[in-house]
């Protein structure tokens, strides 16, 4: 019976690899066939139909979507594998009892009831009525009682049915009385029960050292939840700290907005005031004017010449003032300032903004230095790493006010520095310059406009020098000659490669199919995902190597721990926190690291650069064309060596490991 369980435990776990779905390693949930013949869940296919319809696994293509029907035979089957899997689980969860019930001992004479004692010399066992004769009869006297021994019959020794007394020491096995005068001759004995007290003491001993070991572990386990809710308070504590400074910065420049469109308004209600002024002044002389032409025209009209001459005229006193259109616009120095003082300060803030986070402290104290002209001239200073500051306003915005535009004479005068709240900056450890480099960060107002200057070349805008979101050393790299420095030779490590991945050219080329090779079983080889390492692993220094791939469908390239899975759908890169990888999965380009997934713009590259730099814990992916495009970054601190890995899964594709000349 017990052969045949195991034979149809061994039976049903053949029969759930072939129920298994080769998208999501599960039990089939509602299986559907395609044209090709090959079975997926119905869900996990139509996740994979996004633009293109194809097969995940043979990638036959197919020009419109295909009918998809339940597969009603494999349901079945995978419905009594599910029935069957159960039973068994049920009937190892019943062996206990019966057990239980095996424990008991029955009267060798009456078979009936409870056995109280068993002689080893009668090598039988008695109920207290069968015992007496034991008990009363002095024949009996020197047999050997005990409780009783329901596995009586397996202290018998086989070869020479004699009660097995004894216990042998070099080969751990109990022997009889015989067997050590034969076959275990000059071996070293004791009786069971000396050998079953030794075995006691030392199983106390393991579990005085296993209870000093879980005591361990549940102190780390205290202080690791100790730890957990320190952090989270802290996270708390940060979280208002950094609202707090973005409140402030939001309240500042609010009021600075509010006293920038207060500046705006009193300049317009003076203009406004002047003009009123002016046209109710020249209102009263277009009156006065009129009124003298009515005059004339009456003094034209008269017919009598003797009247006509003694009649006198005056021009009005309105004439003497000549007509002019006054020159009104929004062109202040206070309202020009704060205009230039806006635009400056959004292109400072945006250039700023392209920096990863950790990179924008050096860059304003880089920023301070280059705008107060002290930067340290040194070798090593690569200029083109720092945050320029963008160009103020060159040119006085055009007045829109009606009227001939005329240029006000500025003079040059050294612009006022801003003055900005102090910063609290003793918590930033190495920036103590920081508030300072944020004080001058406004320290900017309007270039005097240059004298002689074409009118064409005022349209122009000054271009705003743009800087790298790579990092200095490896913008430094950009050229591939660069990159190629730290070039490592690589090759695919045959113990960890999946039984569908297939190894060639000297193990510098991996390709996948439907074929399974006759690799041999071992711990490191990856049982479910078509993955594979390499053979050599990196833990300090710099390290770059190129792949080529055979498509951009279906397939990933990452890192990963020596540590990880090797069974089950967490062993797949970037579905655990030991690994790290890019994936192509149909037309969609992912970052995946512990199950969390960044969608990235597809480059669609036909050879990929990994940079691995393990000093600064970081890992950089290049598109390799003419040059080496970054298109994306891991940061991570290492815990051990890293390897590079691999994914593919369509048949037919294949990644070569390229040699770097």
């Amino acid at each position: 019976m017990m052969a045949e369980a195991e034979e149809t435990e061994f039976s049903l776990m053949s029969l759930e690899d072939e129920l298994t779905c080769s998208i999501c390693l599960s039990t089939f949930d509602c299986p559907v066939t395609i044209p090709c013949g090959h079975n997926f869940c119905q869900d996990c296919l139509l996740a994979t139909w996004k633009g293109s319809y194809s097969c995940p696994q043979c990638r036959t293509l197919f020009a419109t979507k295909p009918e998809l029907k339940k597969n009603t035979v494999l349901s079945t089957v995978v419905e009594t594998f599910r029935v069957k899997a159960s039973k068994s689980e049920g009937g190892a969860a019943s062996k206990p009892e019966k057990k239980k019930k095996k424990d008991v001992v029955r009267c060798d004479t009456c078979m009936e009831a409870d056995a109280t004692h068993t002689c080893l010399t009668c090598m039988a066992s008695f109920c207290e009525e069968h015992l007496r004769p034991h008990r009363e009869n002095p024949i009996f006297r020197l047999h050997q009682l005990t409780l009783p021994v329901g596995d009586l019959m397996e202290r018998i020794c086989t070869d020479h049915h004699k009660l097995m007394e004894l216990f042998c020491i070099p080969h751990q096995r109990p022997i009889c009385t015989l067997c050590l005068q034969q076959v275990h001759k000059g071996c070293s004995f004791m009786s069971p029960e000396e050998q079953r007290s030794k075995k006691e003491s030392d199983l106390r001993d393991q579990l005085v050292f296993l209870d000093g070991k879980l005591s361990k572990n549940e102190a780390v386990l205290s202080q690791m939840r100790t730890t957990q809710n320190k952090l989270k308070e802290s996270a708390i504590h940060r979280k208002r700290s950094v609202s707090a400074g973005y409140q402030q910065m939001r309240d500042m420049l609010t009021k600075e907005e509010a006293e920038a469109l207060r500046v705006i308004d009193k300049e317009v209600e003076t203009g406004e005031t002047k003009i009123r002024g002016l046209i109710i002044k020249f209102s009263e002389n277009v009156d006065n004017i009129s009124k003298a032409k009515e005059e004339i025209h009456c003094l034209l009209g008269q017919s009598q010449t003797l009247a006509f001459l003694q009649t006198s005229f005056n021009l009005p006193q309105a004439v003497s003032y000549e007509p002019y259109t006054p020159r009104i616009n929004l062109d202040s120095k206070k309202v020009v300032q704060s205009e230039a003082f806006t635009l400056t300060l959004k292109n400072y803030l945006m250039e700023l903004f392209k920096h990863p986070v950790e990179a924008r402290i050096p860059k304003l104290i880089a920023g301070e230095r280059a705008a107060s002209g002290h930067a340290p001239a040194s070798p090593g200073n690569n200029q083109e790493s720092k945050l320029t500051f963008p160009p103020a306003i060159s040119r006085l915005p055009r007045s829109h006010s009606p009227g001939p535009q005329v240029k006000p004479a500025l003079k040059k005068k050294p612009q006022k520095a801003i003055k900005i709240p102090s910063l609290n900056t003793e918590n930033i450890p190495g920036n103590k310059k920081l508030g300072k480099s944020i004080e001058n960060l406004l320290e900017f107002g309007v270039k005097d406009k240059p004298r002689g200057r074409p009118a064409a070349a005022e349209n122009k805008e000054t271009p705003v020098t743009e800087t790298s979101d790579i990092p200095a050393e490896i913008s430094s790299a950009e050229k591939r000659s660069e990159l190629m420095k730290y070039g490592t030779v690589l090759t695919f490590d045959l113990r960890t490669a999946h039984k569908r991945i297939e190894l060639s050219e000297n193990l510098t080329k991996a390709s996948v199919s439907d074929e399974h090779t006759n690799y041999p079983d071992c711990l490191e080889r990856f049982a479910v995902c078509s993955q594979v390492l390499a053979s050599k692993g990196f833990s300090v220094g710099r390290h770059y190597w190129e792949v080529r791939l055979s498509s951009n469908n279906f397939i990933g390239v990452g890192l990963a721990y020596r540590s990880i899975d090797r069974k089950g759908p967490t062993s797949r890169l970037g579905r655990n926190d030991k690994s790290w990888c890019v994936e192509w999965f149909n037309v969609k380009l992912s970052a995946w690291h512990n199950s969390s997934e960044t969608v990235l713009a597809n480059p669609n590259p036909k050879r990929v650069g990994v940079l691995l730099d393990c000093e600064e814990g970081k890992a950089t992916f290049y598109n390799v064309a003419d040059r080496a495009y970054p298109f994306h970054s891991f940061s991570f601190q290492f815990a051990e060596a890293v390897y590079p890995a691999f994914w593919i899964f369509s048949s037919g594709s294949y990644i070569t490991l390229c040699k770097l000349q």
